[in-house]
């Protein structure tokens, strides 16, 4: 789909001059690296909600104990009902009413323009948070929307989108089920579309719909520079109890008793899990070549292609950005910067051992559904990315990241300044 598509030329100019205007801004102040872009609006609610955040992640209530015990007690904060779709039809107000960064905040972030691949089939709202939180003009963002997913809900979808010139519909939807193919056809289905951009972007990102930042764009270019053209995704041997799926064909979800061949491939299967930090040339290359398609076809039948698919990928020599297929290049998911999750089975008693403490929140599939009291150990971590979130859990984390990450992007790097919320 291309951007503004039922849109009025009108709506079309005012988010182009919002994107121009601060980029003519962003080029008079640009002769220090950190550009200072404070008459960027800052959505009330971050303000509100900001000094609060900043008691629980630092875990001091210093002199806003008051702050941290009304933001406690406000639970969760509905979006506005009348937001979507309608409130998108003035595209410049609702860029502006909304907070989105429309000005590159840095020379380094201008320079390296990042990729999204943001595969969704429900909850507008969340959709659209962390649109809000990872949106910067000069990154790309490709969003497949499910085939199965409500008109209403495409419709809003659609009317958000239609209001940025970088955001755009996967020109191809896929039905998706999960723990089968399609999952990895959609994020295949943004790969060429985002190849086929204008945007030099240098790494890809995919994301889904409980998924938020906990880096900010900078801190994310920061972290992939420092990959140096490699990719990192989390890639181990394959346990045995895993090899099943994809040893034996499956309908849709289904194991059968029907060995496959083995995979057209020379080195081993690896597993992983969904979600990739990779490079362009990555991208390019799995999307053409032609020893990977027949790769990808055998995969087809098997179970959760997308827990092996990327993992083995990333452990082929021939693959750009990949890690030698040797038991010392396994990358775990805490290693790997790809995402931060929280699994029911491994958390515990750090002292004795356990990769991390319980989780504050709920859970889902054994997953942990971050809570307030997971902010101050997710801030702490390497990765990009966490899942999962839920407003319905717990809005309250969510509320704070939004607000800790727009403070942390648009403040000055003194010290005076960051004290000066507190």
């Amino acid at each position: 789909m291309t951007p503004f598509r039922g849109r009025t030329c009108t709506d079309c100019l005012s988010v182009l001059l919002i994107i121009i205007n601060g980029t003519l801004i962003y080029l008079l102040l640009s002769q220090n690296k950190r550009v200072r872009v404070s008459p960027l609006p800052v959505p009330p609610e971050y303000t509100e909600d900001l000094p609060g955040c900043l008691a629980i992640i630092n875990g001091d209530l210093g002199n806003v104990k008051d702050k941290f015990e009304q933001l406690m007690r406000s639970g969760r904060r509905p979006l506005p009902r009348t937001l979507y779709p309608n409130g998108t039809e003035d595209c410049k107000a609702y860029v502006t009413r909304r907070g989105y960064i429309t000005v590159p905040l840095s020379v380094e972030e201008q320079d390296f323009p990042i990729a999204y691949s943001m595969v969704i089939h429900e909850q507008l709202g969340m959709f659209e948070r962390l649109l809000r939180t990872i949106y910067h003009p000069q990154n790309i963002y490709c969003v497949h929307v499910d085939k199965k997913s409500r008109q209403d809900f495409r419709n809003a979808v659609i009317g958000i989108v239609s209001c940025f010139p970088n955001v755009f519909i996967a020109s191809k939807s896929e039905s998706v089920i999960y723990a089968t193919w399609s999952r990895v056809q959609a994020d295949l289905n943004c790969m060429e579309d985002l190849l086929r951009s204008p945007v030099r972007w240098k790494y890809l990102l995919n994301t889904c719909g409980t998924d938020l930042p906990i880096k900010t764009n900078a801190e994310m270019v920061n972290a992939l520079r420092l990959l140096n053209g490699r990719n990192s995704l989390e890639s181990e041997a394959t346990n045995d109890h895993k090899k099943g799926r994809w040893k034996y064909h499956h309908n849709v979800t289904v194991r059968t008793e029907v060995e496959k061949s083995p995979p057209p491939i020379s080195s081993p299967m690896y597993q992983g899990n969904a979600y990739f930090v990779v490079t362009r040339d990555f991208v390019r290359h799995v999307t053409e070549d032609p020893a990977i398609q027949l790769f990808m076809q055998w995969e087809k039948d098997t179970y959760s292609p997308d827990e092996h698919l990327w993992a083995t990928l990333q452990r082929m020599p021939s693959v750009p950005g990949s890690m030698p297929a040797n038991s010392k290049y396994d990358m775990t998911d805490m290693n790997a910067i790809a995402r931060l999750v929280k699994w029911s089975y491994h958390e515990g008693d750090i002292a004795k051992g356990a990769p991390y403490s319980s989780c504050t929140g709920g859970y889902r599939r054994a997953i942990c559904l971050f809570g307030t009291g997971d902010l101050p150990w997710l801030f702490k971590q390497q990765h990009l990315i966490a899942n999962k979130f839920d407003p319905e859990v717990n809005d309250i984390s969510i509320r704070c990241i939004e607000a800790y990450l727009n403070f942390k992007s648009l403040r000055d790097r003194s010290q005076s300044n960051y004290q000066a919320f507190l």
